[in-house]
């Protein structure tokens, strides 16, 4: 059904661009959009996790942000531990932790590869959905059941 303009039920949206305070314009809704899934890699969610004593600053720097260590900072949660959460398109990347200025790897990374400077960059696979991701980190997690019976 659609509704006419006033009507509680008619959609709207209010718009920046003019000056007026309540400026509004109707909205054109299109059912067979509702939900749809768009064609672009679906961002996923990632945990970095860190721990330095006496570190000052920490930061995430790889080739999801063209290794700029400021893009990523991670956060002090107290006792030396760092975290940072961010999103990520399905993928491989290599990144390093900089702590206090110095580039290392991630100690908790699973894979790491050597870099042109002779050192090592962490290595992280991205799943394209978390239930990816899930099965992908049980396949390198040691199973209670699978343990033989003493």
């Amino acid at each position: 059904m659609i509704w006419p303009q006033g009507h509680p039920n008619h959609p709207v949206v209010t718009t920046k661009r003019y000056k007026q305070k309540n400026a509004q314009r109707p909205v054109k809704h299109n059912k067979n959009r509702d939900n749809a899934k768009s064609d672009g890699p679906q961002l996923q969610p990632v945990r970095f996790e860190f721990t330095h004593p006496t570190a000052r600053k920490v930061c995430v720097a790889g080739t999801f942000d063209n290794w700029r260590p400021d893009a990523k900072p991670m956060h002090p949660l107290g006792g030396g531990r760092w975290l940072k959460e961010t999103v990520l398109p399905p993928g491989t990347y290599e990144y390093c932790l900089v702590v206090d200025g110095q580039w290392m790897p991630d100690p908790l990374a699973r894979e790491t590869v050597p870099n042109p400077f002779g050192g090592v960059n962490s290595v992280l696979k991205v799943a394209g959905s978390p239930e990816q991701s899930h099965h992908a980190n049980a396949e390198h997690s040691p199973l209670e059941n699978n343990k033989p019976k003493a």
